[in-house]
C-alpha cells in the first residue's frame, strides 16, 4: 500500500495506519509538524486550532486525510462540537495530541509582579484548553471503547528552575503534567493511555521573540548539553511512538525530548 506524501514529499511506514487522531494547535509549531508526521504514517488528522486560515493551509498540504476543526480550546461548547464532528465522521477517536499553548513573552513576570490578566490568559489556553480537549476526547474514547492514546505537551519549566520569571507559563505546564498523571490513573481501566512529552527549547512561532535576541538565543542553546535547541520535528518521533500501538505498555509517563536539559 502506498503511503501519503505530505508537504515535504517524505513517506512514512504506516505506523498509524487507520488511526483517527486530533491535534490541537495544529496550525503552527509543534502541532503542525505533528500533523504532517501523523498523516505520513497513515492517520486521519483532525486539525484543531482557532486560526482557521492556518489549518486550512495545513489541510491543503496534507490532502484528504486531514480536515480542519476551527475551534477555540478555551470554549467548552466549541471543543465539544469539534469532538462531535470527529464522532460524526469516524465514530471514534484513537489519539489526542495537545499542542495548543501560549507563552506571553514580555508579559509574564515573577509572581510579585505578575498581572492577573496575564495569569488568566495563560491558564485559559494552557490549562483550561488542555483540560477541555482531554475531557471531551476521553469521553468519546470511553463511550466508543476505542482504547486510545492521549499525549499532552509539558515543559521543563513545570519541574525545574528553567522557567524562572515565567510564572504563569511554568505553573500552567506543571498543571498539565499533573493532569496527565491523574488522567492516566483514572482512564487505565478503559484501556486509555495518557502520557506526556517534555520538550526543551523549541524554535516555533510562539517562541520566536526569544530567539530574536542573540544573547538570549545563545543562553538557551547553552542549556542543552546536546549543543543546540530543538525544532518542531524533533518531537515527531516520540509523538508517533506514543500514538501507535508500539507504546501499548506506556502510560502515566513523561518522555523528555529536551537535548539533555534535565541532566544539566
Amino acid at each position: 500500500m502506498s503511503r501519503p506524501r505530505v508537504a515535504d514529499g517524505r513517506t512514512g511506514l504506516g505506523r498509524l495506519e487507520g488511526k483517527v487522531t486530533v491535534i490541537t494547535g495544529a496550525g503552527s509549531g509543534l502541532g503542525r509538524s505533528g500533523a504532517y508526521a501523523f498523516a505520513r504514517e497513515g492517520a486521519s488528522v483532525g486539525l484543531l486550532d482557532r486560526n482557521g486560515p492556518a489549518i486550512e493551509r495545513v489541510a491543503s498540504d496534507i490532502g484528504p486525510s486531514a480536515y480542519p476543526l476551527h475551534c477555540d480550546v478555551t470554549d467548552e461548547m466549541q471543543v465539544e462540537g469539534a469532538l462531535a464532528e470527529v464522532r460524526r465522521r469516524f465514530g471514534r477517536l484513537d489519539v489526542l495530541y495537545t499542542c495548543a499553548a501560549v507563552q506571553l513573552i514580555g508579559e509574564d513576570r515573577p509572581v510579585h509582579e505578575l498581572p492577573l490578566d496575564v495569569w488568566e490568559r495563560t491558564q485559559s489556553v494552557n490549562m483550561r484548553g488542555v483540560f477541555l480537549a482531554c475531557k471531551h476526547s476521553a469521553r468519546l474514547m470511553v463511550e466508543t471503547g476505542s482504547k486510545g492514546s492521549i499525549i499532552n505537551t509539558g515543559s521543563p519549566t513545570g519541574q525545574t528552575m528553567a522557567g524562572a520569571t515565567f510564572t504563569a507559563y511554568s505553573a500552567s505546564k506543571a498543571g498539565v503534567m499533573g493532569l496527565t498523571r491523574v488522567m492516566a490513573a483514572d482512564l487505565a481501566e478503559h484501556g486509555i493511555r495518557v502520557n506526556g512529552i517534555v520538550p526543551g527549547s523549541i524554535v516555533t512561532e510562539l517562541t520566536a521573540p526569544l530567539y530574536a535576541d542573540p544573547v538570549v538565543a545563545e543562553q538557551l542553546r547553552q542549556r542543552h548539553p546536546i549543543g543546540r535547541y530543538g525544532q518542531p520535528e524533533d518531537l515527531d518521533g516520540i509523538a508517533i511512538f506514543l500514538a501507535s500501538d508500539e507504546s501499548a505498555f506506556a502510560t502515566g509517563s513523561h518522555f523528555f525530548l529536551d537535548g539533555g536539559m534535565c541532566v544539566r
